[in-house]
């Protein structure tokens, strides 16, 4: 069940992540070769845990972002692949931990590593993913690209600590949830755009936009992402719609309809995030109030902003294949919702 949303825009055309796939394309072959050698190891589950998490059919966003932000600057050595796999092996050792702690049972339409192997086995594989991620970010020999990425991992670590201090609590308030996600998405889109310029050895405002455009596309992708939980499908979101409702979590669609309830829906909300009362006919309730308070429009807002600043974050920036790329994926992931 879901609501489809009209983002009410004439203008609109699609878009898509093909032209920073075209861009890419030569340097990710690479990155997947390096990606199947890195994931390797004596030790059989682990291969075959990763290989379930990285061969389920993302779109490997943030590691092309790593590559096109290195090569719009002139960059041409060797970096940028390690980089790029360094980036995607923290971002699947990321999900193999939420769904730990998420208690998940799909991810991406198939069952969760954890599911197949236990929760043991996906926190220790990820592990060895981070581990193999810093080895990397070592071999290229940039302090300023090992500070970038080791920080954002603190960063993502904090981020799912705070996303449990405020899990299932209804009093948490939109500049909480902001701050969970800029920590956990955001903080390693930016990472992986800022990390392109300093090999490239790009300029401090050339860095600085590169940071700034990654941070905002991360806070956009997310907030879709929320509203395509309950207006979306589950061919798009690679999951059923309705599962952060039935695990409990707090988003901001959630959030904002909370707050805009009166006594009896918000005593609804309490006993279905908190009480754990997430049936089928709550989530239909659940969305009746969404779609009553108009969440998913106003979340979808709140995306569109944070794109708007992206975009202008890329403005200064010389006219390019790759800044034309990534501009495009900022329209792509906003318009996912449409």
């Amino acid at each position: 069940m879901g609501v489809v949303i009209s983002l009410e825009d004439g203008n609109r055309r699609d878009a898509s992540v093909k032209p920073l796939v075209d861009n890419t394309r030569a340097d990710m072959d690479r990155v997947n070769q390096l990606i199947l050698s890195k994931a390797g190891s004596d030790v059989a589950m682990i291969p075959e845990v990763a290989n379930h998490l990285i061969s389920s059919g993302g779109k490997r966003l943030r590691p092309m972002l790593t590559l096109a932000s290195a090569t719009m600057f002139g960059y041409d050595g060797e970096a940028h692949i390690k980089l790029a796999t360094a980036v995607e092996f923290m971002h699947t050792a990321t999900l193999l931990h939420d769904d730990v702690v998420d208690e998940s049972d799909l991810r991406r339409g198939r069952s969760t590593a954890r599911m197949i192997w236990g929760n043991q086995a996906s926190v220790l594989v990820g592990d060895f993913l981070l581990g193999q991620a810093f080895k990397m970010m070592v071999e290229v020999g940039s302090l300023d690209a090992l500070d970038v990425l080791s920080t954002a991992a603190a960063v993502i670590a904090e981020g799912e600590v705070l996303q449990l201090s405020v899990a299932k609590n209804m009093e948490t308030t939109e500049d909480d949830y902001l701050s969970v996600i800029r920590a956990k998405t955001a903080a390693l889109f930016s990472a992986a755009c800022e990390v392109g310029p300093i090999i490239a050895e790009a300029s401090k405002a050339e860095r600085n936009a590169l940071r700034s455009y990654g941070i905002n596309l991360g806070l956009a992708f997310q907030l879709i992402d929320d509203v395509l939980d309950y207006g979306g499908s589950a061919r798009d979101l690679g999951k059923n719609v309705g599962d952060d409702f039935r695990e409990g979590k707090i988003t901001l669609p959630v959030v904002l309809a909370y707050r805009r309830g009166n006594e009896s829906e918000r005593a609804f909300w309490r006993e279905a995030i908190e009480g754990g009362n997430s049936d089928e006919q709550a989530l239909e309730k659940a969305l009746g109030l969404i779609t009553k308070y108009g969440s998913l429009k106003d979340t979808t807002a709140r995306a569109e902003h944070y794109a708007s600043i992206a975009r202008d974050a890329l403005a200064p920036l010389p006219d390019s294949e790759q800044k034309a790329a990534l501009l495009e994926v900022i329209a792509f992931c906003v318009n996912r919702a449409s």
